[in-house]
């Protein structure tokens, strides 16, 4: 039996309950910023506006299956503050855990909260 995709799982999830999750998100200089010092630069986009095309599409793909995807914003100094904190080096793992725990507390907002939120924070 195939396994359902990623898009499909979330979509029967959705009639069950609502779904909030955080979406990494850069702006142009942080994007450069935290590439430069990856580990891993090879599992970037080649460039920012592709980055941002890939993670537009991303994050609508998210909202058309119900769920709502906000953006988080990362700031490179904290997160290079963390590595060094949790002697962790600037790879896909750190950055997705540095993620998961700054936008945590985004899974605890209900859609009707969800203008509320700073995204630059």
């Amino acid at each position: 039996m195939r396994k359902p995709t990623l898009y499909q799982s979330l979509k029967a999830k959705r009639r069950s309950q609502s779904l909030v999750i955080g979406v990494t998100w850069y702006t142009e200089e942080t994007w450069a910023q935290v590439k430069a010092t990856a580990v891993d630069p090879e599992c970037f986009e080649a460039s920012f506006p592709k980055w941002k095309e890939m993670a537009v599409a991303a994050r609508r793909n998210f909202q058309r299956s119900g769920v709502l995807a906000l953006e988080c914003q990362i700031n490179p100094q904290e997160f290079f503050d963390w590595c060094a904190l949790n002697n962790q080096e600037n790879n896909a793992t750190a950055r997705g855990e540095f993620e998961y725990r700054g936008c945590d507390r985004l899974s605890r907002v209900t859609p009707d909260d969800s203008h509320c939120l700073d995204r630059s924070a």
